[in-house]
């Protein structure tokens, strides 16, 4: 009983500071530039997948707030884990832009040597330990990089992002019960975009609510709007607080939504309808930053006009490099498979 006031009273402080707007300058001018970049970046990879260039791509469009929000707060040592779609992942967690798109397109100056790609692609100099292409695989891994935090005593905290389409994965079950039993510094974020794919979130979720679940592990889940980066920074704010204090983890789950097709090529509208779409592209994120910014006299159009034509020249300059970057020799095929730990 005294835990679960515990998280109830968790649950109400993330609720409440969710909805605050104090948010200083640099750090809601930083979250606006992030995002832009990370639009611009993922509308280029889209360019690159269509010429035949990126053999594939799982698109961001429309979900930047989420790791955005959460990243504004997150340490060097810290370290997240993504998913099958995690560009915005990397890019918030501030991964190089160069050697992002010059792996997407397979190049030996690439994150990984070109070996990665875009569903595996990680730095672990930056603390991101990886996207994956296996649904809900990274979960356990986020867990076990929180008990070396906890084990060294270094006070770092681990962010797994996952879809919804993962909280159908026993193993999310069982890190999330471990995570609890250990108060491990790791927070769980679900980033509902409210399609697996093509199936809806209301046909697979038994409850329709992913943060209602954190209950039966003794931890408490909050539900925010993913498309809003002020209430991400602030609830996460929170998470990430607690973690760092020891208190364990916390579940959120971010409503958000994918602009485009699963993987890009897709028709959206085979399962989904225009009126949906106009409804969730007229709260975008980045608009909404765009006003809260004019809003709290924090900048200008002009302003602004310039950090979009600075993630501009930035992806351009990704573009350029990757073209210009060879392709791994065909000797280094087997090179770096393994790792062997000191």
């Amino acid at each position: 009983m005294q835990n679960a006031l515990m998280n109830a009273r968790w649950e109400i402080t993330l609720m409440a500071k969710s909805k605050e707007i104090g948010i200083d300058k640099q750090t809601a001018l930083w979250m606006y530039q992030t995002m832009t970049t990370t639009r611009m970046f993922e509308t280029e990879c889209r360019r690159q997948a269509d010429q035949g260039k990126l053999r594939g791509m799982h698109s961001s469009i429309g979900q930047e707030a989420v790791p955005t929000g959460i990243c504004a707060h997150l340490k060097d040592g810290d370290q997240i884990l993504g998913t099958h779609r995690s560009h915005h992942h990397c890019i918030a967690k501030g991964v190089n832009l160069n050697e992002m798109m010059a792996e997407l397109l397979g190049k030996s100056t690439g994150t990984n040597k070109g070996k990665g790609g875009t569903m595996h692609i990680a730095d672990i100099n930056k603390g991101m330990l990886g996207a994956n292409g296996v649904v809900g695989s990274n979960i356990p891994v986020a867990v076990g990089a929180a008990l070396t935090s906890k084990l060294k005593g270094s006070q770092n905290v681990s962010v797994v992002f996952f879809g919804d389409g993962a909280v159908g994965q026993g193993v999310l079950y069982e890190s999330m019960n471990l995570a609890s039993i250990w108060k491990l510094p790791v927070i769980f974020v679900c980033e509902n975009n409210r399609y697996a794919e093509a199936t809806p979130f209301e046909y697979s979720m038994a409850g329709q609510s992913v943060a209602k679940r954190a209950h039966g592990f003794d931890m408490p889940g909050i539900n925010i709007d993913g498309q809003s980066v002020v209430e991400m920074y602030n609830a996460s704010k929170v998470a990430i607080q607690k973690a760092r204090s020891g208190e364990g983890p916390t579940l959120i789950e971010a409503m958000t939504y994918r602009y485009q097709g699963h993987f890009g090529a897709d028709p959206p509208l085979t399962y989904r309808t225009e009126e949906e779409e106009a409804l969730y592209k007229s709260k975008d994120c980045i608009d909404r930053m765009k006003s809260y910014l004019i809003d709290m006299g924090y900048s200008d159009e002009e302003e602004i006009f310039g950090m979009d034509e600075k993630a501009n020249i930035a992806v351009s300059e990704s573009v350029k490099f990757a073209d210009e970057s060879p392709f791994p020799n065909i000797e280094e095929l087997h090179t770096e498979v393994y790792v062997k730990y000191e």
